[in-house]
């Protein structure tokens, strides 16, 4: 029997993807990257909002029509089993959110009728005796630090889909991080439902300082990334341990959402001087680039309380932002709330606060002119030029450097790169001799 896996989502998912390959590996299944050549499609699925649920239900029916045993695994299962099943009786067998390992025992009783295993009462199993097959292997790579959530977002399905935070030990995490340095892994990028909450469930505080600390010991591993942290729990400690070690990235990630206190109280989000804290952050962290993300047209959000929203993010001139337009989900607690903001009002909201934000990231990008920074190596282009990512720069989701040079250089190599030109989103340079 051979299996190819399909992922949809975020990086989280495509973790859960790789233990599950990881686990199909050792329990003797053959896995193959075309799914033309699979017996059986597994298909790890994102229900964030609408949009994603679409992509994974398309990317199911694409198979079943295929004539491909398909097993749904993920989010959309754990959130929607009975329609999904109903919907698409063809399915095979689904898998929740929550362990990964599940897929082997859906595989094992794929001829059977009722072949769902789905928590009712999610909690999140990393199956840590698995090596992770990883589907994109490159200059980086994530580790799960944890997964679930404590909080309860007002537009947010993940806590009800993931149940409660559940921290992986110190010491395996570590162990992963040199095993992926082994593979030639330069950059190590922490992911979770919140990264800055680590450890308060396994070692009654937060433990992502000490975690820090013993990562950055890693001999041959460059840099050390820090994805998706939460307002509340940006401690001291925590803000010291990314100004103090070398090896962790002066870049910070923290969803803020929106700025207008009832706003924020309207999401179920911390009501904060955020201009106060990304001030402190600036001040303590020389150099940091400092990431949002923001929802725009939220229900019951006026104009004026856009507006309180434009002047935030232009007087805090983020070094890197994203701005996404608020999506309708049932069962979360906004769904309820009135009025719910017009599309085309949400729509304007976003590009309005994009352009406004294209213009900021243009000037920040000038203050690297005539400045050598140091940028790992992801590739080329067609024409031999250097693609490459400074440490203000996360995979994917913020801009590239494209760089010259009289010499071969090698993808996950930390190079030198001058750079000479810049526009709203990236860098052009020379890679130093």
């Amino acid at each position: 029997m051979k299996v190819a896996l399909i992922n949809h989502g975020c990086a989280k998912n495509l973790v859960d993807s790789e233990l599950m390959l990881g686990t199909l590996d050792k329990y003797g299944y053959k896995i193959t990257l075309n799914e033309d050549e699979a017996d059986v499609v597994v298909i790890n699925t994102c229900s964030f909002i609408h949009d994603a649920e679409k992509e994974s239900v398309d990317s199911i029916l694409q198979m079943v029509d295929a004539g491909k045993k398909v097993i749904v695994a993920g989010c959309l299962p754990q959130k929607h089993k009975d329609d999904l099943q109903k919907a698409i009786p063809e399915i095979c067998g689904m898998i929740g959110a929550t362990n990964p390992a599940d897929i082997v025992r859906v595989l094992k009783n794929i001829a059977s009728d009722n072949n769902n295993i789905i928590q009712k009462e999610p909690e999140y199993v990393y199956p840590e005796d698995v090596e992770r097959q990883q589907i994109t292997v490159g200059a980086s790579s994530y580790i799960k630090i944890g997964d679930g959530c404590n909080y309860e977002c007002g537009y947010c399905v993940i806590p009800k889909l993931r149940g409660k935070y559940v921290s992986r030990p110190i010491e395996n995490i570590v162990k992963e991080a040199k095993n992926l340095v082994k593979k030639g892994v330069s950059e190590i990028i922490l992911i979770a439902q919140d990264t800055s909450s680590y450890g308060i469930d396994l070692y009654g505080h937060q433990a992502l300082p000490s975690l820090l600390e013993e990562l950055n010991k890693i001999e041959d591993l460059n840099w050390i990334r820090i994805m998706y942290t939460y307002p509340t729990t940006m401690t001291d400690e925590l803000i010291d341990a990314i100004a103090n070690l070398d090896k962790v990235v002066k870049y910070i990630d923290i969803p803020l959402q929106h700025s207008h206190p009832r706003v924020l109280k309207a999401m179920k989000r911390p009501v904060m001087d955020y201009e106060k804290l990304v001030k402190k952050f600036r001040q303590r962290i020389p150099g940091v680039t400092v990431r949002t993300s923001l929802i725009v047209g939220y229900p019951t959000e006026t104009e004026e309380e856009f507006e309180h929203l434009y002047n935030f993010v232009k007087n805090v001139k983020f070094d890197r932002m994203g701005v996404f337009e608020y999506s309708r989900e049932k069962g979360t607690y906004s769904d309820g709330l009135s009025p719910q903001i017009h599309h085309k009002t949400k729509k304007s909201r976003r590009e309005k606060l994009m352009k406004l934000q294209q213009q900021i990231s243009a000037e920040n990008n000038q203050k690297y002119l005539n400045k050598v920074l140091n940028c790992i190596v992801e590739g080329y282009t067609d024409n031999g030029t250097v693609i490459l990512r400074s440490e203000h720069d996360a995979p994917e989701i913020d801009g590239l450097v494209y760089a010259k040079t009289q010499r071969p250089v090698v993808p996950g190599d930390i190079e030198p790169v001058e750079i000479t030109n810049s526009d709203e989103y990236d860098l052009y340079g020379i890679i130093k001799e």
